[in-house]
């Protein structure tokens, strides 16, 4: 397929399935279940970090936490007592535990008291159109205070080649608009073509069978150049055809 083609048609798969039905099966639903932007970033937040293995498990561990911050995250993350953090468990995901919550809270509260919050700290370390040094200058400001290290994997880092799947997803749901009712676009301070498409099997799958990608690894490498051949198609807001990939690798099995 010419270059053409192949964004006619990933723009009719992004017209399928960019859409609010998107959300029933998509955790994104879990921050769409609040309005004020705190609680929707951090109920984002922690739902992106916990978004890998079965998407049914996903969405009962995301509205697990959801009822653990008391129906109010933002709230909870800046002004819990240290009792009520250290009581918040059990809580499980896969290999994200109770420790890891417990000090995520802590990573959050720091990064909101002392840098600004979330938004503010992603802007000032983004690059004119690329967000991936900014990922691991935030995990960098997310670790400084004291820290369980097995916490450490449940932040992915470009730097160390890993292509960051759940930020990419999370910063997507914060910057693109939100015209179709899926994405936020609660972040004025970023631009929707500084996003990278949040690479897994599915997209990657859909991507190489299109001649998007050639790398064969799910890396930062093949994050990279994934990202150069998005922005061929649309340069303004790339990461839109994540939709189409993902879709076409999950529920049409393409490629």
């Amino acid at each position: 397929m010419k270059k053409a083609e192949i964004r006619e048609f990933l723009d009719e798969k992004v017209a399928t399935y960019q859409h609010t039905s998107f959300l029933e099966t998509d955790p994104i639903q879990i921050p769409h279940l609040f309005e004020d932007q705190g609680d929707i970033e951090i109920a984002g937040f922690i739902t992106a970090t916990i978004a890998w293995g079965n998407r049914k498990s996903i969405l009962t561990s995301g509205r697990r936490l959801i009822a653990l911050f008391e129906n109010r995250p933002f709230d909870f993350v800046m002004n819990a007592s240290e009792k009520e953090i250290q009581a918040i468990g059990p809580f499980v995901h896969r290999t994200f535990n109770e420790t890891d919550l417990e000090f995520f809270i802590r990573a959050l509260r720091n990064i909101y008291k002392h840098h600004g919050g979330l938004e503010h700290l992603f802007a000032l370390y983004a690059k004119a159109q690329n967000l991936q040094p900014a990922i691991s200058a935030v995990k960098r400001h997310f670790f400084e205070i004291p820290h369980p290290q097995r916490s450490r994997k449940h932040f992915s880092d470009p730097e160390r080649g890993s292509a960051a799947k759940r930020i990419n997803m999370f910063l997507r749901w914060m910057v693109r608009p939100a015209d179709s009712g899926v994405d936020f676009g609660l972040w004025k301070a970023l631009k929707p073509s500084q996003l990278s498409c949040p690479l897994d099997v599915h997209s990657g799958k859909v991507a190489r069978a299109l001649g998007l990608l050639k790398r064969k690894q799910n890396d930062a490498r093949a994050v990279a150049e994934l990202d150069a051949s998005l922005r061929k198609l649309d340069p303004d807001d790339p990461v839109k055809y994540d939709f189409a990939l993902f879709g076409l690798g999950v529920f049409e099995k393409f490629g």
